[in-house]
């Protein structure tokens, strides 16, 4: 029986022969390696790497795939919606110090995943996703120009990041009416530390207004916190660059 694309979870299936291969050969995957899929979905990318990896952690939150997932002998079927899955006990389980992430993200909730799997991104070794295109682009912007932003700030302190693979509408059924793209994530080995949740708040009040000169929103938010330190706040958000907003956050946090 042939399986209806659910709206409300966001699905296009894969289906280009040539684009999976692709995407297999970006990936490399190695027998062995503890690796995770989230939305398997009806297998594409699935298949090709259990025969390649011996066996494979999928994530799916649809009752009916993951039923089928289940009858496949090489597969840990986890029946979650992603955001609530503890990728650190997922490693645990699999007893591996890293884990390597793949899959083909539901679009409209692709932001939220990434910003979960920072949450865990000490137990991953890198990630691979399909993501709509214009995601990846801000997600690997440079400063001064229209796509950097929060997402390039709070992703590119803590990976190094790449667009390895573009991927048109006719590669999925259904079509999305976007161009996707698929992005390489490897964690930084030695990242600044620093207290997330207060990056990120600095890097949301300054992108607040992004037309503004960062003296109207930074500005402010730094005068209320008694920061006497140097930060040339006669800029727009979009021209500093992430290590001087990492910077930024770490002085605050001294």
């Amino acid at each position: 029986m042939k399986h209806i694309a659910r709206k409300r979870f966001g699905q296009h299936f894969l289906s280009d022969r040539t684009i999976i291969e692709d995407i297999i050969q970006a990936i490399a995957p190695q027998p062995g390696d503890p690796m995770v899929e989230i939305g398997p979905g009806l297998a594409a990318l699935t298949q090709p790497l259990v025969e390649h990896l011996g066996h494979l952690t999928v994530i799916e939150l649809d009752r009916d795939l993951a039923l089928r997932l289940r009858l496949h002998p090489q597969l840990n079927v986890i029946e979650s919606d992603v955001l609530k899955v503890d990728f650190t006990q997922v490693a645990q389980a699999l007893s591996a110090i890293k884990i390597r992430v793949v899959g083909n993200l539901p679009y409209n909730i692709s932001t939220p995943i990434l910003f979960h799997l920072l949450e865990h991104v000490d137990v991953i070794a890198d990630q691979h996703f399909m993501l709509q295109k214009e995601v990846i682009d801000r997600m690997v912007a440079r400063p001064s120009t229209s796509d950097y932003g929060r997402l390039s700030v709070m992703l590119q302190w803590r990976y190094a990041m790449e667009n390895v693979l573009f991927v048109p509408p006719e590669s999925f059924d259904p079509p999305p009416r976007v161009d996707s793209a698929v992005v390489r994530m490897v964690p930084r080995a030695e990242p600044v530390a620093l207290q997330p949740k207060l990056l990120k708040e600095l890097v949301q009040v300054a992108f607040s207004q992004r037309r503004k000169l960062l003296r109207h929103t930074l500005g402010r938010w730094l005068e209320a916190r008694n920061f006497s330190g140097e930060f040339d706040v006669q800029r727009r958000a979009e021209e500093v660059p992430v290590d001087e907003y990492v910077a930024l956050a770490v002085r605050l946090q001294a």
